[in-house]
C-alpha cells in the first residue's frame, strides 16, 4: 500500500529554537547535522522574523558530510532542490510578507549521509525566527 499523505511520508530531524536572534556580521544559525538514514532528501525551512535593516543580506549555505564530525564540503547545485540564493533574502525595503516576516525553502537530495544548513546575515538586521530539518521520501513509510 502505498502512503500518499504527507504526515506520514516526513520526520522532523532538527529545528532551531523559534526567535534566535542573528547577530553580528557573519554570524549565523546552523542546523545539523541532518542524519538522512531511512531517508532520501531533507527540506530546510526557514522562517525570517522581523528584520530592521534594509541593506542587509541574508545567505544560505547547505554543506555535506559522511559522518558528523568529519570534513563538510558545499553541495553541487544539482543536490539541490531550490538554490542558496533563493534560500536567502537580498537587501530589500522591508515590509510583512516581501523583505520579512516570511518563510523559504530549499531541499537536499544528494547521497551524502549528513546535511547542514547555515543562515548568516551582513550585518547585524534582526532575528531570524526558526529553522526546521524536515526529512522526506523514506524509504520505509510509514514513519514513526
Amino acid at each position: 500500500m502505498t502512503m500518499r499523505d504527507l504526515h506520514n511520508n516526513i520526520a522532523i530531524a532538527s529545528q532551531s529554537q523559534p526567535g534566535v536572534a542573528i547577530g553580528t556580521t557573519g554570524t549565523g544559525q546552523t542546523i545539523g547535522p541532518v542524519d538522512l538514514a531511512g531517508y532520501n532528501g531533507v527540506e530546510f525551512l526557514i522562517g525570517y522574523g522581523a528584520i530592521t535593516s534594509a541593506t542587509a543580506v541574508f545567505t544560505a549555505l547547505m554543506t555535506e558530510g559522511e559522518t558528523t564530525n568529519g570534513s563538510f564540503t558545499s553541495v553541487a547545485d544539482a543536490d539541490m532542490f531550490g538554490t542558496e540564493a533563493a534560500a536567502g533574502l537580498g537587501a530589500a525595503t522591508r515590509t510583512n510578507g516581501t523583505g520579512d516576516v516570511l518563510f523559504r525553502k530549499i531541499g537536499y537530495k544528494g547521497e551524502k549521509r549528513y546535511t547542514k544548513l547555515k543562515v548568516s546575515s551582513t550585518a547585524t538586521a534582526g532575528t531570524l525566527i526558526s529553522v526546521a530539518a524536515i526529512l522526506h521520501s523514506p524509504r520505509h513509510a510509514p514513519t514513526s
